[in-house]
C-alpha cells in the first residue's frame, strides 16, 4: 500500500472511531436522569409502603397519595400499589416488579432503609426516579419527604416532662424506641434524649424490634419486673402502636393510675385512648402536606422535570449528599387538641372516634 492509501485508511478509521464514541456519549446522556426529556401522556407511578400494622398507611397515606397523583398527572395516571407487610426482602422483590412494569417513578417508604439501597440503585440504573417517603432510604434516591423527625422526639420529650412536673424527680421512666432498621427511630430517640437527659432518670431503654406492639408489651413487662411498678413515673413510647402494647402491660401489672405514655401517628385507637385518659399524648403528623409533597415530586420527576422551586431544602443519607427534600412540621396531640382536628382531611371523623365505648369520653371533651 502506498503512503497516500495508508493515510486515507488511517483517516477513515479515526473518523469511524470518533463517530462511534460520539454516539456512545449521546446514548449515555439520553439515559441519564439529569438529561431526561419531559414525558407527555399518561404516567404510571409505583407506590411501595412498608407495613399495614400501623393504620395510617392504608387509612391516610395510600388514598391521599393516589388522589394527589391523579390531580397532578390526570385521571389517566395509574398508581401501582404494594405493601411489604414489614418484610424487607418482599419490598426488594416489589421494586423489581415495578422496574419490570416500567413505572415512570417510584415512591418508596422503606422497611429497612439500608437493605433497600441496592433496589434503589436498580431503579436508578433503569432511569426510574425514586422518591423516599417518610423514611430516608439509602442509595441514589432523587428526592425525600418526611416530617421533622428529630422535632417529633423533642415534642414527645417536652410533653412528657411537662406532664410529669415534680414527679420527674421522684422516679424513673422507661424509653421504648422504634426499630433500629428505621433511620427515623434514631432521630426520634435523639430528639427525645436532647430534652429528657438530665431532667429525668431513664430506668430502662429498648430498641423495639420491627416496631411491633407485642414486642413493646414484652419489653414493658421486663421493665416493670426490673424496676418495680412503684418506681415508674412515665413511659416514652416512640409510636402509638407500641403505646397500646405498653398500656396493656401496665394494666396487667395492676397500676392504679396509669403513668403518662407518649405516642406518635395519631392513630384512631390512640386518639380514643387519649380521650379515655389511658394514653397521655401522641404526635400528629399532617398527612396531607406530606403526601402532597411526595406526589408532587414523583410526578415532576416522572415527567422529566427538575425539582428547582419545589424542594426547598436538602438532606444527606448514609450514602448520598444533598438530596432535594420537603420537610413537614409535626404537632403535639393531647386531649385538648383533638377537637380542632376532628373531621378535617387527614384526620378521623366524629363518628369514627366517638363509638359507643367512647361516647362518655367524647361528651366530656366536647365532641358531640
Amino acid at each position: 500500500m502506498n503512503t497516500h492509501l495508508r493515510r486515507a485508511a488511517v483517516a477513515v478509521v479515526a473518523l469511524s472511531t470518533a463517530v462511534t464514541l460520539a454516539a456512545c456519549g449521546k446514548a449515555k446522556q439520553a439515559g441519564d436522569n439529569g438529561d431526561k426529556k419531559e414525558k407527555k401522556g399518561s404516567l404510571t407511578i409505583g407506590l411501595l409502603l412498608p407495613e399495614n400494622q400501623t393504620a395510617r398507611y392504608e387509612r391516610f397515606d395510600k388514598p391521599l397519595l393516589e388522589k394527589k397523583i391523579k390531580e397532578l398527572a390526570g385521571t389517566s395516571a395509574t398508581v401501582l400499589y404494594e405493601n411489604a407487610k414489614q418484610d424487607a426482602s418482599v419490598q426488594q422483590q416489589q421494586v423489581d416488579t415495578m422496574i419490570t412494569k416500567r413505572v415512570d417513578a417510584l415512591i418508596v417508604d422503606a422497611v429497612d432503609a439500608k437493605s433497600i439501597a441496592s433496589s434503589v440503585k436498580k431503579a436508578h440504573d433503569k432511569g426510574i426516579p425514586v422518591v423516599a417517603y417518610d423514611r430516608l432510604a439509602e442509595g441514589p434516591v432523587d428526592a425525600y419527604t418526611s416530617v421533622d423527625n428529630e422535632r417529633v422526639g423533642k415534642i414527645q420529650g417536652e410533653s412528657l416532662l411537662k406532664e410529669l412536673g415534680d414527679n420527674a424527680g421522684k422516679g424513673q421512666i422507661v424509653m421504648m424506641n422504634g426499630s433500629v432498621t428505621d433511620p427515623n427511630a434514631k432521630m426520634y430517640k435523639d430528639g427525645a434524649h436532647s430534652v429528657l437527659d438530665g431532667k429525668v432518670k431513664v430506668g430502662k431503654e429498648y430498641d423495639t424490634k420491627e416496631w411491633k406492639p407485642e414486642n413493646a408489651n414484652e419489653n414493658m413487662k421486663g421493665a416493670i419486673s426490673s424496676l418495680g411498678k412503684e418506681n415508674i413515673v412515665g413511659v416514652y413510647s416512640a409510636n402509638d402502636g407500641m403505646a397500646g402494647g405498653i398500656i396493656t402491660a401496665l394494666k396487667s401489672a395492676g397500676f392504679g393510675k396509669l403513668p403518662p405514655v407518649t405516642g406518635q401517628d395519631a392513630e384512631l385507637s390512640a386518639v380514643q385512648r387519649i380521650l379515655a385518659g389511658e394514653q397521655f399524648m401522641s404526635v400528629y403528623k399532617p398527612y396531607v402536606p406530606e403526601t402532597e409533597a411526595a406526589a408532587t415530586m414523583a410526578v415532576a420527576l416522572a415527567q422529566g422535570k427538575k425539582l428547582d422551586g419545589t424542594a426547598k431544602t436538602t438532606v444527606d443519607s448514609g450514602s448520598e449528599k444533598k438530596i432535594p427534600a420537603i420537610i413537614v412540621d409535626p404537632f403535639a396531640l393531647t386531649k385538648a387538641d383533638i377537637p380542632k382536628y376532628v373531621g378535617k382531611e387527614g384526620f378521623f371523623t366524629l363518628r369514627e372516634i366517638c363509638t359507643d365505648k367512647y361516647k362518655s369520653a367524647c361528651d366530656a371533651a366536647g365532641l358531640k
